[in-house]
């Protein structure tokens, strides 16, 4: 069976296990813990090695400049789609109408929003191992950015330290594929863990929240990727789905961007025909700064927190949510509940409770699946559509 499957079929045991078991399969958490920890530990070293590879590939500065471009535009465009299409759902279905909640004592207190100079400046690292010891991925990548390009500027010594990038590349790429031989049984553990531990009952009051961020996320993927895969790189929309569903399942049960890496770029150059170059490029950007599921989630949460405590959010204020959404999405870690964190910030801008945090938080977890699969979906798209561009998508 390929990857997916077995993947499926762990997937598909572990609900059934956790539904029947509950709260009392918590036993089997340490499986999945693992498995998240063996993804981790591939995250820094795979990001640094495929970007400099990557940038490296990319001898031309044109070029590259080009790629760069036509990726961040990508990005861009698609989280505002997404931050759109989820204040709309919100205005439509009304998730917290009628909760009626009241705040009782002292509202909690939110850390500051980081400004557009703090944020360029955070983006690069006093020390560079330092950032990859401390998981800060964004840096990780600006540094893997300068040290590829200086290296295409080295000439003749440069292309030593290139072959070794590219055997160290290649090497990661083995090992994850040695780590994917345990997804089906560590996808297993963790859904059995989150349906054993919420259960269906747990769900019901917040039946109508989680019910628009799914379907926020499906009309995202339909309309948004399904139209530029399909027009920009005359892809078959179905072709792209499944030949990249294996990956989007994975992010459903981790609800990792940055976890789910490496099979994102083994299944976007092998089923979807990316190029090395592009997908080693792109897809590490994107794991960083796309995150189209997250900021879609941005904008429903807002609304039913503001419906749940009976506090109008008029245009002014859910365009302030779109702009505070569209810039924190671009520094979000891709690792599971970020979310929530990058939820704080958006809830301050325009002076909605933080208590609403903790109403969404028991959910989180389901609400996560969701916004991760989208977040990883959309960097694979940003891939084929960018390599089209670039002549490099070969046909499979």
């Amino acid at each position: 069976m390929k990857l997916f499957q077995k993947i499926l079929i762990g997937f598909v045991l572990g609900a059934i296990l956790g539904a029947i078991w509950g709260p009392g399969i918590e036993w089997i958490r340490p499986v999945g813990t693992i498995f998240l920890r063996l993804l981790s530990m591939l995250v820094i070293p795979l990001i640094f090695s495929s970007l400099v590879v990557g940038v490296a590939s990319i001898a031309d500065p044109k070029k590259l400049g080009r790629v760069a471009g036509k990726t961040i535009v990508f990005y861009l465009i698609t989280t505002a789609f997404a931050i759109t299409i989820g204040l709309l759902i919100g205005n439509i279905i009304q998730p917290g109408a009628g909760m009626d909640l009241v705040l009782e004592g002292t509202s909690q207190e939110a850390g500051q929003i980081p400004s557009i100079a703090d944020t360029i400046i955070n983006l690069v690292p006093n020390n560079p191992a330092g950032a990859a010891a401390q998981g800060t991925v964004l840096q990780v990548i600006v540094f893997a950015l300068f040290f590829g390009f200086a290296m295409t500027r080295a000439g003749e010594k440069g292309q030593s330290v290139l072959t070794f990038f590219q055997g160290f590349a290649e090497t990661m790429y083995k090992l994850t594929g040695i780590v994917m031989e345990f997804a089906p049984y560590g996808v297993f553990a963790l859904i059995a863990v989150t349906v054993g531990t919420h259960g269906l009952s747990v769900l019901v009051p917040f039946a109508k929240l989680i019910f628009a961020v799914y379907l926020g996320v499906i009309i995202h993927e339909l309309l948004v990727y399904s139209g530029m895969v399909s027009i920009i790189a005359r892809m078959s929309p179905l072709k792209f789905f499944k030949g990249f569903s294996g990956a989007s399942l994975l992010a459903f049960t981790t609800c990792s961007s940055s976890g789910t890496l490496p099979v994102s770029m083994r299944l976007a150059q092998e089923n979807l025909g990316v190029s090395n170059t592009v997908s080693s490029f792109v897809q590490p950007l994107g794991a960083t700064i796309n995150m189209d599921g997250t900021a879609l989630y941005q904008g429903v949460c807002a609304l039913f927190v503001a419906q749940a405590y009976g506090i109008q959010l008029g245009f002014g204020g859910q365009l302030t949510v779109l702009l505070t959404a569209l810039l924190a999405s671009v520094g979000t870690a891709g690792v599971p509940g970020a979310g929530l964190v990058m939820l704080t910030m958006v809830l301050t801008s325009v002076g909605l409770p933080l208590e609403g945090v903790a109403l969404i938080a028991g959910v989180d977890r389901i609400l996560d699946m969701a916004r991760t699969s989208c977040n990883v979906t959309g960097d694979a798209a940003c891939a084929v559509v960018v390599a089209k561009t670039e002549g490099e998508l070969t046909e499979t």
